[in-house]
């Protein structure tokens, strides 16, 4: 029986654990922004960012400096093939009137997850992840529209004061990022209950 996601558990979660590491998360932004413009280096830090949700879902704290860890270009491979079929698939089938792309991204959301965390082949990934987001997809659709949504009316009603607009526009940037990497990683980390040992192998 597939493990369901709770709307609300997922956002309270996620905000809290986003906030917690809000710093940290702040700290590993602007060091991505200033290394972004170095060859290979910006690979390292890009993926460090996108596993930023998989430490969210064992509750590990991490620090800013831990983007240049060498561990990230062990998958640089499977890094690329995997955002390479989730893109290609995703344009397709936006063809078709843009929601199977929609719904298709959501259905792959956990396979990049599944091939830093637990070293899982990209093309095995995105079927696993079908498995995962079984009878959740609409609750992931609505956690990250709601999440958009709060970022959107914040941002509408506060970034025009003058003077310190862009400062308030930074600072929502930052705790929407928070918020999803957050909802990520608890989406992640009760949706992987839905695997079993065997079919990680």
């Amino acid at each position: 029986m597939e493990k369901k996601l709770d709307f609300g558990s997922v956002l309270s979660q996620g905000f809290l654990v986003g906030m917690k590491n809000l710093p940290s998360l702040l700290g590993a932004i602007v060091l991505w922004l200033l290394t972004i413009w170095i060859p290979y280096v910006n690979v390292g830090t890009t993926i460090a960012i996108m596993t930023i949700p998989i430490k969210f879902s064992k509750g590990e704290i991490f620090s800013p400096l831990c983007i240049f860890e060498k561990q990230y270009y062990r998958y640089m491979g499977e890094f690329f093939l995997t955002c390479g079929w989730y893109t290609a698939g995703v344009l397709m089938a936006m063809v078709f009137l843009v929601v199977p792309g929609i719904v298709l991204g959501i259905i792959w959301s956990q396979a990049l997850y599944l091939v830093l965390d637990k070293g899982v082949n990209p093309a095995k990934a995105l079927s696993l992840s079908n498995k995962m987001t079984y009878g959740n997809k609409w609750i992931i659709f609505a956690v990250m529209f709601v999440v958009y949504i709060a970022f959107l009316v914040a941002s509408l009603l506060l970034t025009w004061i003058p003077f310190i607009g862009v400062i308030i526009a930074f600072c929502l940037m930052v705790i929407y990022m928070a918020m999803i990497l957050g909802c990520s990683g608890m989406m992640y980390g009760k949706l992987l209950e839905n695997l079993t040992e065997e079919d990680l192998k």
